[in-house]
């Protein structure tokens, strides 16, 4: 994967380079619709497939405190952008200065002078620039006294359902994994560092489990999940609850996950989490016995359902 983090290390243009431009926030189907046609006029004129994106997310710059949480952390989302077989990856630093370029020095200054794009392709609703100055008949007019040529991708639909990093965001927060899978093209994840719990899940309810620490901002609702568990890349089945352990008057949000077949001890470790199904909400029990009840009744759900999905 080669991956610029700033045009300076850019010292001659691209290799006919084709290129589309957003922030790519879940690398969703749709997103895929554009890296595909990207790809295929790279190989037509055999040229470089290269995605700009950016970091951080420009809404964090230009409405501070007001963006959405992210669907997918930076790191991840490059490496979800490698998969699908693109070339370069231009990560660029987004602050006050960048946001503050004109349309028009964008397209002339970085993509023509810098980059030395051949050909553009962007979705049904781009726009760009300070003040989001510039549309595609903008880009397009320029192509045609700049030379390069401009291709807009229309919107990905499943079933009349608009695929969008706005429709994945509401999925995964309702708890509909299933549905935002589908859109995604894969089951949505979260990770982070393993953290010291309060010892509860072992001791009292004989379930330990791996409290996280996630650096995702976008987490599921409240509710218990069968998920796939990896620790060091290797994979386990699981079963995780997001909440407050309301049965023990807790009020801060925790995410622990129960592995199954798993006993080492993994506390500060990186860890990462897929959600399969959700199978109930979260619920206050009379007793930690009843919540230990539940919680086999959990495991046993979740083993069926993962199983299943295996196969």
């Amino acid at each position: 994967m080669t991956v610029i983090r700033d045009l300076g290390e850019i010292t001659k243009p691209l290799i006919n380079p084709v290129l589309t431009i957003g922030n790519f926030d879940g690398v969703h189907r749709g997103h895929l619709a554009l890296f595909d046609k990207v790809k295929s006029l790279a190989n037509n004129i055999q040229g470089q497939s290269v995605v700009m994106t950016f970091e951080p997310h420009p809404i964090k710059i230009v409405k501070p405190g007001n963006g959405p949480p992210l669907i997918t952390p930076v790191e991840q989302k490059l490496k979800l952008i490698d998969a699908a077989g693109i070339d370069v990856i231009l990560c660029l630093p987004f602050n006050k200065e960048f946001a503050a370029i004109s349309a028009h020095d964008f397209v002339q200054e970085l993509l023509v002078n810098k980059i030395g794009v051949k050909e553009i392709v962007v979705g049904y609703d781009y726009s760009f620039g300070s003040g989001r100055q510039g549309n595609i008949d903008f880009l397009r007019k320029m192509g045609d006294d700049l030379g390069y040529k401009v291709h807009v991708v229309e919107p990905v639909h499943l079933n009349s359902t608009l695929v969008s990093s706005t429709s994945i965001r509401n999925l995964v927060q309702e708890g509909n994994l299933s549905e935002a899978k589908r859109l995604l093209g894969r089951d949505y994840q979260i990770t982070g560092i393993v953290k010291t719990g309060m010892g509860r899940g072992g001791k009292m309810l004989g379930f330990p489990t791996a409290n996280l620490i996630a650096v995702d901002e976008l987490i599921p609702r409240k509710g218990v999940y069968a998920v796939k568990a990896y620790v060091n890349d290797k994979e386990y089945n699981g079963v995780c609850n997001i909440g407050v352990n309301p049965t023990f008057g807790g009020t801060a949000l925790s995410i622990e996950t129960y592995i199954l077949n798993f006993s080492r001890n993994i506390v500060g470790e990186r860890f990462t989490i897929k959600f399969i199904s959700h199978l109930r909400d979260e619920i206050t029990f009379k007793s930690k016995e009843e919540l230990a009840q539940q919680i086999e009744i959990d495991v046993a759900m979740a083993r069926e359902i993962l199983e299943l999905n295996e196969q």
